[in-house]
């Protein structure tokens, strides 16, 4: 019975996400005309293609700019916070040094901090120096990781034994070929954890954008489907647009997701073995 009970439970919560991902995809293989005239969780004429079509060729193709422009930053910038967390982590889980549990502590005081919070600041440092409007308005806040720098702490202190440093220390490896042959390997599930975590916050990230960006070619896919969705009262054949151009959004988050899973299962084992 409590089997059941918990497989009920579970049926229930998978319908209640994933029902809006289907309405999405049916709304999104309809005209204008029929999704305010059809069933909202059934099929009517498929125009997908001429969707998608359109979409991708409205404005010499300004929608795939905003998707390029959201996998730059969210790419480079969960690639780079990776890189950083997974050192800095490191850094404090490994060595022994002043000050290291006030910079700990720190990062702690980090996590807490909402990201909202500093985008003011931020756009005023950023305003000072001249970089609003610009790429690296939005693509330098996102290389840092308060959250990766405690994930990669505690499990470099969990998964790399200090044992296997040294004997790599008296093999004649340096820190940097110890670091990133051995123990990076052995952080491997972690790493993949920060990236897909730091890749979904930069890729719907809004609010930095929103207060950052005013050249409509830098934005990304989430702040400029909301400019579409805006402006539907003067141009109703946008709602077409956001619907189509929210599903493209999504495929690159669930591909990112499909490819890296793998990492968690396999990555315990990987550097051990190496």
């Amino acid at each position: 019975m409590p089997r059941v009970a918990a497989m009920l439970v579970m049926a229930v919560f998978t319908v209640y996400f994933l029902l809006p991902i289907w309405w999405l995809l049916v709304a999104a293989t309809k005209t204008r005309g029929d999704v305010l005239s059809t069933s909202p969780l059934w099929f009517a004429d498929l125009n997908i293609v001429e969707n998608v079509r359109d979409v991708l060729t409205y404005r010499n193709g300004l929608f795939g700019q905003w998707m390029a422009n959201s996998a730059l930053y969210a790419g480079v910038g969960a690639l780079v916070a990776t890189l950083l967390a997974a050192m800095c982590g490191y850094a404090l889980a490994k060595y022994r040094f002043r000050g290291r549990e006030a910079i700990f502590n720190i990062v702690l005081g980090g996590v807490l901090v909402p990201a909202t919070a500093l985008a003011l600041p931020l756009f005023l440092l950023f305003s000072r120096v001249n970089l609003t409007d610009t790429y690296w308005a939005v693509l330098l806040p996102s290389v840092v990781s308060p959250f990766g720098v405690y994930l990669a702490r505690i499990y470099a202190a969990a998964s790399v034994p200090d044992e296997l440093i040294e004997a790599a220390r008296l093999d004649g490896a340096g820190e940097v070929r110890t670091f990133f042959g051995i123990s990076s390997r052995l952080m491997t599930p972690a790493l993949v954890t920060v990236f897909l975590f730091q890749f979904v916050a930069i890729w719907n990230n809004f609010f930095l954008p929103l207060i950052m960006l005013r050249d409509e070619r830098k934005f990304p896919v989430t702040f400029g489907l909301y400019q579409w969705n805006t402006q539907l009262n003067q141009i109703p054949e946008l709602n077409t647009y956001v619907l189509v151009g929210a599903l493209l959004s999504i495929i690159p988050l669930i591909v990112a997701f499909l490819a890296l899973q793998r990492f968690w299962r396999g990555g315990l084992g990987a550097g051990s073995v190496k």
